[in-house]
């Protein structure tokens, strides 16, 4: 613009600039030298600084005149500017100077489109033609430049999107808005790109992709909550009430591909194969798990001949018929691990195989790894062998069997065992079999305890769903015999199977595990105090290839073989050990073991705290049907401004405000109630309730 010196140099003249992105025409009623005061066509006042004006006309107008008489001649100067602008072929005049290089005046464009007379209408309009095609020139230092070609195309691509991102916004906006009062409405054409974005939202918040665009559209639905995506996806059927967000988040499958199933199909009508394998299907073989187990991956059963306890702990070979990179290898491998959540199963591998042909079920010969160990009636270990078997199941027992058959025998239950004296009365028949498994159980729990084992467990906290919606949660006890006898005999199996490992050189994935920071005793603040400070100071365990001692066990050597049905990992032991037991070279290299632990290990820590996120928030729902009951808790910890606590009855963390006048130490037990709860969020508001 030019620059005009003195006051009142403008009084009278067309003035152009831009506002809220459009063109507008405003006659001068005074110049203040550092401010233009305006009088606008919409018959607005407006002081405006000298350097945003775009146009200054040359002719002068009257400013003396009625201001309806100057109104009315600016809307005339408007039209007029408006009818020329649309006489402008902006595209042509482009072609005609696009490889021009320098910046090009208003009035050498303007004379291009009109001829030699130029006025300053002919001026306003190519102005305004150019400035609201914004396709082919770009406004600098008050002239206009032409786009290449290549800056109109990415212009163009611009444009359309920006235009489908409104119309996006616009239809999925009207959309979600009739979703949230509950009306039937026809889908959008972009319905699967709106899920998705929700579902974005829903997982991610202000961290998900497109958030901005995300919140314009919950935005113009008359939505502010981002959190209220999950409630819309619910409504719209994508989602369950109680939708698990972390198996989503972490893409876990939660079904096989048809090729998968095809090759598992395949697999299960092989058949079974008794070459180079010990025939063990005359032995008494039980297997004992919960009721609703369907994969059945171990087995054991048990021999007196004089004072000598032959004991076999059998493995299905899932080896046998699933190959090292196969099909469903591959898959087990990303799976790492079969996932049981409440209402949800996640098998490793399929159905087909998991809970049938590699199952070891009841009635039925299968394939194993069986560890054959004997025992002096004191409880000793004699001698122990690898075998791979064919075993047949003769019975299918329950944990709540088993503790039923030892109870009515006359055997007392040891939640924590700590004697070394394993001699307890036998019975006859089937009952005295599980008395003996439970001796030697007792007598190997004993002497880990004695070498620095820590018994840590703590009961189990399953959730049941009622008929009526409501939720039940039940603490199940892990100390019983029948869960004592299974998990020391896996335990053993597993110790003996690194150990045979180790002395044969066979390469696997070793658990060792550093002496805790501290140890505590039982007997300072009870016994879930005690496992829940115990278990913080528990260093973390380590899967590598070099064998080392697992201070949480007791054990000098530990790995994992007992559950390949279910663990990856142990189908990578289970690998190892058969082959060479058939003389053959191992499977995989020491190299190769840390890649597949490396893979591997991070996977199962996700899983783990899917189901410990999964079980929280049952557990937060169940709370939030029990608003105002009150529970009893003790102090885990004391924090600057509030407690951490347990909820004894169902072992949930929490949190509670420091209150003035309450001082609490750590271990001391108190009565809470619960005021506030959202699982989705992993709220729980608590408040001291009055003894």
């Amino acid at each position: 613009m030019r620059k005009i010196a003195g006051l009142d140099m403008n009084q009278g003249r067309i003035i152009e600039y831009i506002d809220g992105g459009r063109f507008v025409c405003a006659l001068c009623l005074q110049d203040k030298g550092n401010k233009l005061h305006l009088l606008t066509s919409s018959k607005r006042e407006v002081n405006l600084s000298p350097k945003r004006a775009i146009l200054i006309s040359k002719f002068v107008i009257d400013t003396l005149r009625p201001r309806e008489d100057l109104l009315e001649r600016l809307e005339q100067i408007e039209e007029h500017r408006n009818r020329l602008k649309n006489q402008i072929n902006v595209k042509e005049l482009w072609e005609l100077i696009r490889d021009e290089k320098e910046s090009l005046s208003h009035s050498y464009l303007a004379q291009l489109v009109f001829g030699q007379t130029i006025t300053d209408d002919h001026l306003s309009a190519l102005a305004r033609a150019l400035f609201e095609d914004r396709l082919h020139f770009k406004m600098k230092d008050g002239c206009f430049l032409p786009n290449s070609e290549e800056k109109v195309d990415q212009i163009e691509k611009q444009i359309e999107e920006e235009a489908l991102r409104e119309e996006r916004l616009n239809q999925g906006s009207a959309w979600l808005k009739d979703i949230q009062l509950g009306k039937k409405t026809e889908d959008p054409p972009c319905r699967e790109d709106i899920i998705n974005l929700l579902v974005q939202l829903a997982l991610y918040g202000n961290e998900a992709s497109f958030f901005k665009y995300g919140k314009e559209m919950l935005s113009r639905a008359g939505i502010s909550n981002i959190q209220e995506t999950r409630h819309l996806l619910v409504r719209l059927g994508i989602w369950e009430e109680d939708e698990n967000t972390d198996l989503i988040r972490l893409g876990v499958e939660n079904s096989f591909t048809k090729r998968q199933l095809s090759e598992s199909a395949r697999l299960a009508g092989a058949g079974i194969g008794f070459e180079g394998r010990e025939d063990l299907r005359d032995l008494a073989s039980i297997t004992i798990d919960g009721p609703l187990t369907r994969d059945y991956d171990d087995a054991v059963s048990l021999e007196m001949v004089g004072d000598i306890t032959h004991l076999g702990i059998h493995i299905a070979d899932v080896a046998a018929s699933i190959s090292q990179d196969s099909i469903l290898d591959r898959e087990a491998r990303d799976r790492a691990s079969s996932i049981y959540l409440a209402r949800r199963q996640i098998p490793m591998i399929p159905n087909r195989l998991s809970q049938d042909t590699l199952s070891l079920k009841q009635g039925e010969d299968r394939q194993a790894i069986s560890l054959l160990a004997s025992f002096e009636k004191n409880g000793e270990l004699i001698e122990y062998r690898v075998v791979p078997s064919v075993i047949r199941v003769r019975q299918k027992l329950t944990y709540e069997e088993v503790d039923e058959t030892l109870s009515t025998e006359g055997l007392a239950a040891q939640t924590r065992p700590t004697s070394n004296n394993p001699n307890l009365r036998e019975s006859e028949g089937p009952a005295g079999m599980l008395q003996r498994m439970y001796q030697i159980s007792h007598h190997f729990r004993s002497q880990r305890i004695n070498q620095g084992a820590l018994l840590l467990s703590l009961p189990e906290s399953q959730v049941q769903f009622n008929a009526d919606s409501s939720l039940s949660l039940k603490l199940v006890d892990q100390d019983t015999p029948s869960r004592i006898i299974v998990s020391e005999i896996m335990i053993f199996y597993n110790w003996l199977a690194a150990k045979f490992c180790r002395d044969n050189q066979i390469p696997v994935l070793f658990r060792t595990q550093e002496e805790p920071g501290e140890r505590f005793s039982a007997d300072e603040a009870g016994y879930l105090y005690y496992v829940f400070q115990q278990r913080r100071k528990l260093k973390p365990l380590q899967i590598h290839t070099v064998p080392g001692p697992h201070s949480g066990l007791g054990l000098e050597v530990y790995t994992q073989a007992t559950s390949p049905i279910r663990r990856y990992l142990d189908i990578v032991v289970q690998r190892q050990i058969k082959n060479f037991l058939m003389g053959m070279d191992p499977v995989y290299d020491k190299t190769r073991l840390e890649e597949i632990g490396t893979f591997v290990s991070p996977v199962i820590k996700n899983l783990e705290k899917v189901k410990r996120n999964r079980l929280r928030y049952w557990t937060l729902k169940f709370l939030s049907q029990h608003l105002g009951e009150t529970y009893r808790a003790f102090v885990l910890d004391e924090l600057k401004s509030k407690y951490r606590l347990v909820l004894k009855d169902i072992l949930l963390v929490a949190e509670i405000k420091r209150q003035s006048g309450i001082i609490l130490n750590r271990g001391e037990e108190i009565l809470v109630e619960v005021k506030k709860v959202d699982p989705w969020d992993d709220l729980l508001k608590l408040t001291y309730a009055e003894v």
